[in-house]
């Protein structure tokens, strides 16, 4: 009867070992439009179907860029620290798997003095105690187990924890790649626009002599010059505030490699005209996008970890239940500890119990789970901005490729209004008036036909970004070693 009942008790701990309670975890769904092609992809915004390579701004095959995003993607310090972040994140998974090893605690030591029981005895009989050596040594274990899978559902928590960190590094990654080639970008075309400015600068100034001898001939008056003297300064004034905003583009260019302002990168400062993509743009469809998106990613882990922590939380309800071994050995000389007489040891279970007061636990059941149905939502909430990223990012490039033909078209126009402009002034058909106002409409059509230039540069990154790709083959990050040369790995 006795074997049977052990054997019973053996059987019910087994399938007790195999238990853990709380709710199994389900990725959450998404709706069914989310998967579908994106609406605002349509061609004439030169977009497609296609899949979005990892190193995505290779399409613009531009040398530099292609040198400029892996150094990037290697040496941020915010990258940095997302990785230093990483390994914490894996340092708390592995104190978590320590759960399931037993505990150990060897221990040895010696004193030197008088026991209170020599000097109670020396009392006693009246005779001075002497001091004395004494040893000692100990080995002591514990193992829980884990009966309602509380270890086991800590270890799940932990894993998703590290996954949901990992995600979040290649949310950082993704938004590098995409402020260094916007920051390229913009180096490129401030300096196409300073590059603008300077030639209206020359055309206008060409004008300004010719009316400066015109004058002097009695042929045009004061105010035609000081008409065409404004133009000239203004024109002028631009200048200085695109070269500066070109530096600073180039000091942002410096921090997103990791460098410091007095190390911006040559080839980029040499740089005269925005990447072009030789190629429409390859975006997919809903489904890559949301198995792409880190921070898709990341918040699906989140809500797996959230959901393994309420199994931690129930296993509270239960007992824990530890198996216990301690051997110790006490003698007055390190030969005498290995005496029968000197060795104790000690051997059973321990049970911990909250019960009957299990309120504690029910309150974390309950916390536990609403911050589980916060990550859900917060899930949902990263898909719709996924999606209503991109869609903006693709309605926004359409809208800017659109403006960027017609304001090509009204340059070229401009550009042959003032050449007809120029050939009917010299012929006495034309006022002058009429002359400036077609020389300002050409510098105002070059000017912002290279703003579009930018825009539209930085549009297509945009979309690049909203997509979420550059991580998938990212260079690996070392963080910086702490004081002493310790490394974070």
């Amino acid at each position: 009867m006795n074997r049977r009942l052990a054997r019973l008790c053996l059987i019910g701990v087994l399938a007790l070992a195999g238990c853990a309670v709380g709710p199994r975890y389900v990725a959450p769904g998404t709706a069914p439009t989310a998967a579908q092609p994106f609406v605002s992809a349509t061609p004439d915004v030169a977009a497609s179907d296609q899949k979005l390579p990892a190193d995505w701004w290779k399409l613009y095959d531009d040398p530099v860029l292609d040198r400029l995003v892996p150094e990037a993607l290697a040496e941020n310090a915010d990258l940095k620290t997302a990785q230093a972040n990483l390994v914490y994140a894996q340092g708390l998974l592995d104190e978590a798997r320590v759960g399931l090893f037993p505990t150990t605690d060897p221990s040895a030591g010696a004193t030197y003095g008088k026991s209170s029981t020599a000097a109670l005895l020396s009392a006693v009989n009246g005779v001075a105690a002497k001091p004395q050596w004494g040893f000692s040594a100990g080995f002591s274990a514990a193992y829980q187990l884990d009966l309602f899978g509380r270890i086991r559902r800590g270890i799940e928590a932990a894993k998703a924890n590290a996954q949901a960190a990992a995600d979040a590094e290649n949310v950082v990654r993704v938004t590098v790649a995409a402020e260094t080639t916007n920051a390229y970008a913009n180096v490129c075309a401030y300096a196409e626009q300073a590059a603008v400015a300077r030639h209206s600068v020359s055309v206008l100034r060409q004008g300004y002599d010719i009316l400066v001898t015109e004058r002097s001939l009695g042929a045009v008056s004061d105010l035609d010059v000081a008409r065409q003297a404004t133009l000239l300064d203004q024109a002028r004034s631009t200048v200085p505030t695109l070269e500066a905003q070109r530096r600073a583009a180039l000091f942002e260019l410096a921090a997103l490699l990791g460098r410091t302002p007095a190390e911006v990168p040559a080839d980029a400062a040499a740089c005269a005209a925005p990447p072009r993509l030789a190629q429409i743009l390859p975006v997919g469809d809903g489904a890559a996008l949301l198995r792409r998106r880190p921070d898709v990613r990341e918040a699906e882990r989140n809500v797996a970890a959230a959901t393994a922590r309420i199994g931690v939380a129930t296993a509270d309800l239960y007992p824990t239940i530890s198996l216990n071994g301690a051997i110790n050995s006490a003698a007055g000389s390190i030969g005498g500890l290995g005496s029968s007489s000197a060795v104790s040891y000690a051997l059973g279970p321990l049970l911990t119990w909250s019960f009957p007061n299990i309120l504690s636990a029910k309150a974390h059941i309950r916390e536990t789970t609403a911050q589980t149905s916060a990550a859900i939502a917060s899930f949902d909430s990263t898909v719709l901005t996924a999606l209503r990223d991109t869609e903006t990012a693709l309605t926004t490039y359409g809208g800017q490729l659109s403006r960027h033909a017609a304001l090509s078209s009204a340059r070229d126009n401009a550009n042959r209004a003032f050449t007809l402009a120029q050939t009917q002034y010299r012929a006495g058909s034309l006022s002058f008036l009429d002359l400036l106002t077609a020389e300002t409409t050409l510098v105002s059509a070059d000017q912002q036909l290279a703003q579009s230039d930018q825009a539209v540069s930085n549009d297509q990154v945009a979309v690049f970004q909203a997509l979420g790709g550059g991580w998938e083959q990212a260079p690996a990050v070392i963080p910086p070693p702490v004081p002493g040369g310790q490394a974070v790995r």
